[in-house]
């Protein structure tokens, strides 16, 4: 089936019932024929019907052999870092999301797991990074919130050459645009509250994998830690992935038309959008996404806190919101939201400016958005 369809399809009828739309499974536990004898289910913690619907969907549109959901993006980040023991090392991406950065720098390095900060664009950045303790190198493509992209498949290939899982935070494009384990990679992280659940009110995380071996570990981890989706959220997500390529190709034409009038505006400095012939990275996101997404970042040429805070409280439409992917359209500010616990120093290393502001484009009129950002340039 074509993604299309496939998307439409995802929640099957129910097994049990036939019921077309996935029922909610709001139980937390089931009756057993005898001790441990039971239909494949005994406590919500460790399996439920609904969130195996959605778990095996995000498993099938990756193209992964497993499937986990998790009660945030977070919580799915914190269970794959759970596989490391002390001693070992990740290799990250120098602008990746501040949560991201935040878990590394204060929890897992006092639990002995170093990390180190790179520029993944340049290659030859992750072959002199990596050595006998790396295992893991961890991508954003694009980044949050620069929009870098990093080659995949080359970084794939170093990876298996050191022993390292390769593990890619898919959140920005979802499976509908680009697809990292067909690409090499071993593990594929989402904040789902993004854009498979699409409308800003879901809070979910998911994590992919096609190893049986790294699945068997996860799973134990998710039902050790349970940090799990809850039936209700398992259920929004999987209504609001059957429109999500609909949402998805809304949220690129939108973005492109956006990002082509920014670049001609006079305050503006800086525009990051893969899907402009002038971004770094254009050639290879060219190549392995289908599409370039619904992100938008850019700087102001009065590069302040100040010029920043009054563009993001005049807009009328985009609104002020620390969350993307939702069918409305949202702005932010890094340094003072998302990116707020990383140093300035290496915030602003990294290229995350004090002027730089983060648009999320929504499905909304793509006229209407542009006016919106104009009056508040203006």
């Amino acid at each position: 089936m074509k993604l299309e369809t496939k998307l439409v399809h995802i929640s099957r009828p129910d097994e049990f019932t036939g019921a077309i739309s996935t029922p909610i499974y709001q139980t937390s536990s089931y009756m057993q024929e005898a001790p441990d004898v039971n239909k494949g289910f005994a406590y919500t913690r460790t399996a439920n019907p609904t969130r195996k619907v959605v778990e095996q969907a995000i498993a099938e549109l990756e193209g992964g052999i497993a499937g986990f959901a998790f009660s945030s993006g977070l919580a799915a980040t914190d269970c794959v870092l759970k596989l490391l023991k002390q001693g070992d090392e990740v290799i990250a991406v120098n602008d990746v999301y501040g949560g991201t950065y935040r878990i590394l720098t204060t929890v897992y390095n006092k639990l002995g797991v170093t990390s180190k900060f790179i520029d993944t664009t340049n290659i030859k950045n992750v072959i002199n990074a990596v050595s006998d303790k790396t295992r893991f190198i961890w991508l954003e493509t694009p980044t949050n919130p620069t929009l870098k992209i990093s080659d995949i498949k080359e970084i794939a290939k170093i990876a298996k050459q050191v022993g390292a899982l390769l593990i890619v935070d898919n959140t920005f494009l979802s499976p509908a645009l680009q697809q990292p384990i067909h690409l090499g990679a071993d593990i594929v992280v989402h904040s789902g509250t993004k854009y498979l659940s699409g409308h800003g009110d879901v809070l979910s995380g998911f994590v992919v994998v096609k190893d049986s071996k790294i699945a068997e570990n996860l799973k134990y981890l998710q039902n050790t830690s349970g940090g799990v989706l809850s039936p209700f959220d398992s259920w929004l997500t999987l209504r609001g992935i059957q429109t999500l390529y609909l949402r998805i190709e809304k949220h690129s034409q939108n973005a492109q038309k956006i990002a082509e009038y920014l670049i001609t505006h006079p305050q503006v400095d800086k525009v990051y959008y893969p899907g402009l012939k002038n971004h770094p990275n254009h050639a290879i996101a060219a190549q392995q996404q289908k599409g370039f997404g619904g992100m938008i970042s850019f700087t102001l040429k009065n590069d302040s806190l100040e010029a920043a805070k009054k563009f993001l409280t005049r807009t009328k439409i985009f609104l002020l919101a620390e969350n993307l992917g939702d069918v409305r359209s949202l702005g932010s500010h890094p340094a003072t939201m998302t990116h707020k616990s990383t140093p300035e120093e290496v915030r602003k290393e990294t290229g995350v400016q004090d002027s730089l502001i983060r648009l999320s484009v929504g499905i909304e009129n793509v006229d209407d958005l542009i006016n919106d950002i104009k009056q508040a340039l203006d």
